[in-house]
């Protein structure tokens, strides 16, 4: 058991480190149907294993001169306040409606993606300061609310915004790593965390963390960003979908 948890968190961490999530959303699904946690159980658990492993990522990510310090820090700037906000507002937002409207989020960025890598030739985005803020107050609305690590929007945002899959993912690790501490001392003041599940998945995707940025330095940038934009695009169309049908 506590092995499979700790297979599990490293396969997961390696992932979502290497497409720019956090991965909490996908810890809070495994911690809701496999494990039957209870909702708020598994949000507060989700966080507190993302968290370390995005600070082992992001840090590798730095030590490889990836990060895009200024439009991170853009997107920080909203992001925080935006976590706040959605997690003193979470008790009073139906579950439905916030279904609805992450959905709609995660497939218009889809789209956008899309649109971008298939359509367009302009690899800068106009009026970018403003566009990152707002790409950074949905990721910290979603980790405020729903106990997800929001990487969705910030990925979405840093690809449309012209960057590539490596910078962006980076990138997008260290935005993560500030909106993802905000939204886990909030939700750890409930005092609700599955710790025997929560730090065992929390050593493999620290483990899963630690072999990213590596892994991704020997992956030609060229065929990274021919595949794998138009694979976020599509997951993030489809993340959405399922969340309403």
């Amino acid at each position: 058991m506590w092995l499979g948890l700790v297979l599990i968190g490293f396969l997961v961490g390696i992932l979502v480190l290497s497409t720019g999530g956090g991965g909490a959303a996908i810890y809070l699904g495994l911690l809701t149907s496999v494990f039957g946690l209870a909702p708020a159980v598994a949000a507060s658990t989700s966080l507190f294993t993302a968290f370390p492993s995005l600070v082992v990522g992001a840090y590798g990510h730095y030590r490889t001169g990836q990060i895009h310090f200024r439009v991170g820090n853009q997107m920080l700037l909203t992001a925080i306040p935006a976590t706040i906000v959605g997690a003193l507002l979470a008790p009073y937002i139906p579950d439905k409606l916030y279904t609805w409207l992450v959905a709609l989020i995660l497939m218009g960025l889809g789209l956008q993606i899309l649109i971008k890598r298939f359509l367009s030739h302009n690899d800068r985005a106009p009026h970018q300061r403003a566009q990152a803020a707002i790409y950074g107050a949905l990721s910290g609305i979603m980790v405020g609310v729903a106990g997800l690590s929001g990487g969705g929007p910030i990925i979405a945002g840093l690809l449309v915004l012209g960057l590539d899959m490596l910078p962006a993912a980076a990138t997008s690790a260290y935005v993560l790593v500030g909106t993802s501490l905000v939204g886990l001392l909030f939700h750890l003041s409930a005092n609700n965390i599955d710790w025997s599940v929560g730090l065992s998945l929390m050593i493999g995707a620290v483990l899963g963390a630690l072999c990213a940025p590596r892994l991704l330095m020997h992956i030609d940038p060229q065929k990274l960003n021919q595949y794998v934009k138009p694979f976020m695009g599509l997951l993030l169309i489809v993340m959405g979908l399922r969340m309403i049908v």
